[in-house]
């Protein structure tokens, strides 16, 4: 099975105290430790179990700046057979319909039975993945926690829905899968895994290379645009209700009929 996972360099919240710039304009970036998105790193995991189940390959993709090589290294290391880095100044400045236009090329280039993204990525978004899935006119699904491959184009998939249910469904390949976190747990990247893929050779696709209109990308081919950073003002802290189910409902009750929400 070829398998394409689309991941993204993105700021550490656990190493960085995120700030807004002077302007308003972006998060201040000097200085920011990056890694790979949490989402991202449990697709690629998901991938290559998926790999050494039924044989294939393993392709890991990134569209950024020279910095991104990092990231796809970092997940070579971890098992993945091959990286794809997405550079061009064209690129810079794609929202999430431009990422999935790059992406789409990119995997029609490959010819890949299985794309796995991220569920969400550093803007919360989560759009990237149903929008590949949309331009491939390929089969869908999001928040998958899943993944078991049943037949030669068929797979198994488990996802998280409302209420903390679980639902199952058959899904056809080719297809693209948003994986949740939790699907499995990413093994440890070793400075020997590091050192393996140190020389490896990472292919840099250019928009001509993966033959993409420089209008539908960029700030050029961006519907949406970013127009203001800001930290929400800090409000009242919430009241943690603690006891016993009834000692808690008749606590709520209480506070409700203090504020006149019910008599």
């Amino acid at each position: 099975m070829e398998i394409l996972v689309c991941i993204k360099r993105v700021p550490d919240t656990s190493e960085n105290e995120i700030t807004v710039n002077k302007e308003g304009t972006d998060i201040e970036r000097e200085d920011l430790v990056y890694s790979v998105n949490e989402w991202d790193n449990y697709a690629v995991e998901e991938a290559i179990r998926i790999r050494d189940k039924v044989g294939g390959t393993v392709t890991v993709v990134s569209l950024g700046s020279e910095e991104t090589e990092e990231v796809i290294r970092r997940e070579m290391a971890m098992g993945a057979d091959k990286g794809i880095h997405l550079m061009d100044p064209a690129l810079e400045g794609s929202d999430g319909r431009g990422i999935a236009v790059a992406l789409k090329a990119e995997v029609k280039k490959g010819g890949y039975d299985l794309v796995l993204t991220g569920a969400q990525a550093d803007d919360g978004a989560g759009q990237v993945g149903g929008m590949l899935a949309a331009m491939l006119q390929r089969p869908f699904a999001a928040l998958v926690n899943h993944i078991e491959v049943t037949g030669a184009d068929t797979l198994r998939i488990g996802r998280e829905i409302a209420g903390g249910n679980q639902e199952f469904s058959e899904i056809r390949l080719p297809c693209v899968l948003s994986i949740q976190t939790g699907i499995n747990e990413p093994r440890y990247v070793g400075i020997r895994g590091i050192r393996k893929v140190a020389s490896v050779e990472i292919p840099i696709h250019g928009i001509s290379d993966i033959a993409v209109p420089a209008e539908t990308v960029g700030k050029t081919g961006a519907r949406v645009k970013r127009i203001d950073y800001f930290t929400p003002q800090l409000g009242k802290g919430a009241e943690i209700l603690e006891g016993s189910d009834e000692e808690i409902i008749d606590k709520l009750i209480e506070i409700l009929k203090s504020k006149g929400r019910i008599k």
